[in-house]
């Protein structure tokens, strides 16, 4: 090995140490506890997140509501805890559906090559250069809002993103001597994509997504923010934000600064957890 070699694997590994550190495991302890809350909201929030209390509007901080309530009079911490479920599970469905095109787009194209894997290069790069949450937003004036409606969006909006990372790994895998070993003994290129060189670049796309979740998990918040995805009275932290600008006009700042240091909790969270995950992934794929 290099000198070069060595001092960049040395990096490399000093790297994983330190996301090992106490940084990533606090990081790790917070999507533990996020992932806990919202699965056992309907046990341990102390009340119905609907539930309007018009005698306690804007009520501070306090024994019966430790965060206080919104201008409803709903208790802002049975809805953080609820909101949860739709904030952190919302962005799975748009990661499932870029990973269910993404990848199969991407290794055909740079299984076949030529004029196909061509095209595929020129649109998903036209694609990605055009703004995300813009494509969202005229996805969702055709089909609607709602959560339904904005996972799909986004999902469309992501998978040529995961299809450009499958198309150049594939391409670099595909170059490799063990390809041309299953084509000489009569494996046909539908079999070998298939269970050889998708399982082979999957490690490298599951990175990325892990990665991209805290990126999704914003954009859904944004979305329901503009008004385009939650509507009243869910509890997603993004609609959370929005109804809680009122209240700011009344001096009243918990309606909308918890739910926004939770959306910015659990993406920061999601992006340290994400990278580690996504290193020990391409390792993985490299051994």
């Amino acid at each position: 090995m290099t000198l070069s070699g060595s001092l960049v694997a040395d990096a490399a590994v000093a790297s994983g140490r330190r996301r090992n550190g106490p940084l990533f495991w606090g990081a790790a302890g917070v999507l533990a506890v996020l992932g806990l809350a919202a699965l056992a909201a309907p046990l341990i929030a102390p009340y119905d997140p609907t539930a309007t209390d018009f005698d306690s509007i804007l009520a501070p901080p306090g024994i019966e509501h430790l965060l206080g309530t919104d201008q409803l009079g709903r208790d802002i911490l049975s809805r953080i805890l609820h909101g949860a479920r739709t904030s952190l599970i919302a962005p799975l469905g748009v990661l499932a559906i870029a990973l269910l095109l993404g990848p199969v787009l991407g290794v055909v194209a740079a299984w076949r090559g030529g004029w196909l894997d061509a095209v595929v290069a020129r649109a998903t790069d036209a694609l990605i250069a055009f703004p995300g949450l813009l494509f969202a937003v005229l996805t969702i004036a055709v089909l609607g809002t709602g959560v339904a409606a904005s996972v799909l969006a986004l999902g469309l909006a992501y998978f040529p993103a995961v299809a450009k990372i499958t198309r150049s790994a594939a391409r670099a895998e595909r170059q490799r001597p063990y390809i041309e070993a299953y084509r000489v003994q009569g494996m046909g290129g539908a079999a070998i994509c298939l269970t050889r060189l998708l399982p082979r670049v999957m490690p490298i796309v599951l990175g990325y997504a892990v990665v991209l979740f805290g990126d999704v998990l914003m954009a859904l918040a944004s979305l329901s923010y503009l008004g385009f995805g939650s509507q009243p009275p869910s509890s997603d932290w993004g609609l959370m934000v929005a109804e809680g600008q009122f209240a700011m006009l009344e001096g009243a700042m918990a309606p909308t600064l918890v739910p926004g240091a939770m959306i910015a909790i659990a993406v920061v969270a999601f992006n340290i957890v994400g990278v580690r995950i996504a290193d020990r992934l391409g390792r993985v794929d490299q051994s």
